[in-house]
């Protein structure tokens, strides 16, 4: 427990010292800057009243950013994604009402976020607008996909699930290529063991005991529906893949822990339903800390049929450059 509470501490000291480099600014390119203003000042793009709705798929590195809900003081992803739309499209950010479909923690990582946003004009031409705003990004934050959305798409209250993996390194010595996106346990842990409670969590339940009470008020029903969680072993990786309707705050971290003491033999498997029925966070704090953020990613987001069923088939996944054969002549 005091390994693991030094370990949590000196991952947290790492993130703060770590997201000092960043403010919440644009990141120009003068391409994408270049593409944005030439656009607007020949009135190229086809602007009326009627608001325009586009989906965003997002992948970054969270060890920077104090997660992804805007915040005026500290860097988001949210934030520095609402000053590359701002840069483009000349609207404020209250008309943008860019919206993403799970707000992740501090530290937290995704390759799958899903974000919508609102626009007054339309843009015919997707792989400009999806340049020019990576061209406006920093490195660690990249929309992996761009394309038009249907009006009643929402990036969060359509949702049919979420999956989450967290990443546990299982070795006496750390990977230094896995420090940033992994957790290391130098205890032996039992994958068999872990598989055993994880299901304990499948199906619907109060996660009252697995939720921090700090910002529960974002949730009025705790009775959450997790459709499986599975225990994959790669090698010295134990990668624990968790779908459900939707999570507590810090839930799937909490249960996590759990998984850890139990994976380490300090409790028995069916310790799970016995924390469930508590419904009482300080039960759980009794045998397990909070797991660090940087193991955890956001995989990928599930929506409702009825909510795409307007969506345009067009999607922008980036522009490939090609090189143009040299017209020199051979000497």
């Amino acid at each position: 427990m005091a390994g693991a509470a030094i370990a949590s501490s000196r991952h947290l000291l790492a993130w703060r010292q770590s997201r000092k480099s960043y403010t919440c600014r644009s990141f120009l390119s003068c391409e994408a800057l270049s593409w944005a203003d030439e656009n607007f000042s020949m009135g190229i793009l086809d602007s009326s009243k009627q608001l325009h709705k586009w989906k965003m798929i997002i992948a970054y590195d969270g060890t920077a950013f104090a997660g992804w809900q805007y915040q005026e003081s500290i860097p988001t992803v949210q934030c520095i994604i609402e000053k590359a739309l701002i840069r483009i499209t000349k609207l404020d950010r209250k008309v943008l009402c860019l919206v993403g479909a799970s707000r992740t923690d501090a530290g937290v990582h995704a390759w799958g976020q899903v974000a919508h946003f609102e626009t007054t004009s339309n843009y015919e031409d997707l792989e400009d607008f999806h340049t020019a705003i990576n061209g406006l990004l920093p490195p660690d934050i990249r929309v992996r996909e761009f394309c038009p959305a249907g009006p009643q798409f929402h990036a969060r209250f359509s949702t049919e699930s979420k999956i989450y993996h967290y990443k546990i390194y299982n070795g006496p010595v750390m990977d230094p290529f896995q420090t940033r996106y992994a957790y290391h346990c130098a205890y032996k842990l039992d994958p068999s063991l872990m598989r055993e409670a994880a299901q304990y969590y499948v199906g619907k339940h109060d996660f009252t005991s697995f939720a921090n009470t700090s910002r529960n008020d974002r949730v009025i029903n705790p009775e959450k529906e997790i459709f499986r969680f599975d225990v994959v072993e790669v090698g010295p990786i134990l990668q624990l893949e968790v779908e459900g309707s939707g999570f507590l705050f810090r839930q799937v971290r909490n249960m996590v822990a759990l998984l850890l003491q139990v994976g380490k033999e300090a409790l028995p498997p069916d310790v799970v339903p016995t924390i469930l029925a508590a419904r009482d966070r300080r039960v759980l704090a009794k045998y397990a800390l909070l797991a660090p953020p940087h193991g955890l990613c956001l995989i990928s987001v599930k929506y409702r049929e009825d909510a795409l069923k307007e969506q345009p088939v067009t999607s922008s996944f980036g522009r490939i450059r090609t090189m143009r054969k040299c017209k020199l002549p051979f000497y």
